[in-house]
């Protein structure tokens, strides 16, 4: 048996499909697993252990549904058993229609359900990583037990360092300039033993540089931002102490990999997206705006988000001092 699955777009979503990854390999213990990712995050799939290929889709190579139909069939000859779509979009179905898959299953919106064999309905409230597990159960109507987020790192050389991700793709989730600033300051001075490094992408590299700007103790600041492949970022969180981020990718990323994470919260719901590994987690929220949580990428109401502005940095301090020690 061949079976192939769509991943997600997102860093973060990708690496929460990593338990159902490891679902539909307990349930097909000799099948084939393939994988389709888009072409920037193809190299965290190399971290999931157990698939047999790996395919990589550029949306720029392959423009429009007519581009996706035409990706999909490239894989015809593969003559894929099973077809699983975790992106619920009308173009992750089209192109499971043109793999030729036999079965074709997954959530639908936009019309996608057109092109599949089963359409699954996505559970109410439930955490992402449930969200994508309940696919394999409402085709097989079994169960699912044994739920567990996980890459696989070749090589660990710890570091010591206590990381920090000020960064997100929604400005809502993103650590406003002068909290972070502040944030910092106040750690490097309390944790003086210790070396920090800020991670960030390359189109963070500019807030990385604003909040480092005339900041205290700057010599045990490592800037990682633009600096790091997900590979090499993923290694660095393998080594490090902690990590202390927004929600965010790396935040999922540093989970999956067994690193203590202690996970910021305002705009996003922490029942959904919070990294689903409780072992070695903390998440944070103020709780004191009527509006949080919200799921806007932009903060209409006070230009930046004031839920983030809020979180209590001695409860900060007492979370990563514990995760240290």
């Amino acid at each position: 048996m061949k079976i192939l699955v769509r991943l997600p777009n997102w860093l973060g979503d990708v690496v929460m499909s990593t338990a159902f990854i490891e679902a539909v390999k307990q349930t097909y213990p000799i099948a084939q697993v393939d994988v389709i990712i888009k072409k920037e995050l193809s190299a965290i799939a190399s971290l999931i252990p157990g698939l047999t290929r790996i395919h990589s889709f550029s949306k720029d190579e392959y423009k429009g549904l007519g581009g996706v139909y035409r990706y999909g069939k490239t894989l015809r000859s593969e003559k894929y058993d099973l077809f699983f779509t975790l992106p619920d979009s009308l173009s992750s179905a089209v192109m499971g229609k043109a793999t030729g898959a036999k079965q074709r299953v997954g959530f639908s919106k936009e019309g996608g359900f057109f092109m599949l064999t089963k359409v699954c309905k996505r559970p109410a409230n439930a955490h992402r990583v449930d969200e994508y597990l309940s696919i394999l159960e409402q085709l097989t109507e079994m169960p699912v037990t044994g739920r567990k987020v996980s890459l696989t790192v070749t090589e660990v050389k710890p570091n010591g360092l206590i990381l920090i991700n000020f960064n997100s793709e929604a400005a809502s989730r993103r650590m406003p300039l002068e909290k972070g600033r502040a944030l910092l300051n106040l750690l490097t001075g309390l944790f003086s033993d210790n070396k920090f490094g800020l991670l960030g992408g390359p189109k963070d590299s500019v807030f990385i540089e604003q909040i480092l700007a005339g900041v205290n103790n700057a010599a045990r600041i490592e800037n990682y931002a633009g600096k790091t492949t997900l590979l090499t970022l993923t290694n660095l969180m393998a080594g490090a102490k902690v990590l202390l981020t927004t929600d965010s990718g790396p935040a999922h990323l540093a989970n999956s990999v067994g690193l203590p994470v202690i996970a910021l919260f305002g705009a996003g719901n922490e029942h959904n997206t919070a990294p689903y590994n409780k072992e070695k987690l903390n998440v944070l929220r103020a709780s004191q705006l009527d509006c949080e949580p919200c799921v806007r990428n932009e903060c209409k109401l006070y230009g930046v988000p004031k839920c983030m502005e809020l979180l209590d940095d001695m409860q900060i301090v007492a979370l990563l001092q514990a995760r240290i020690n």
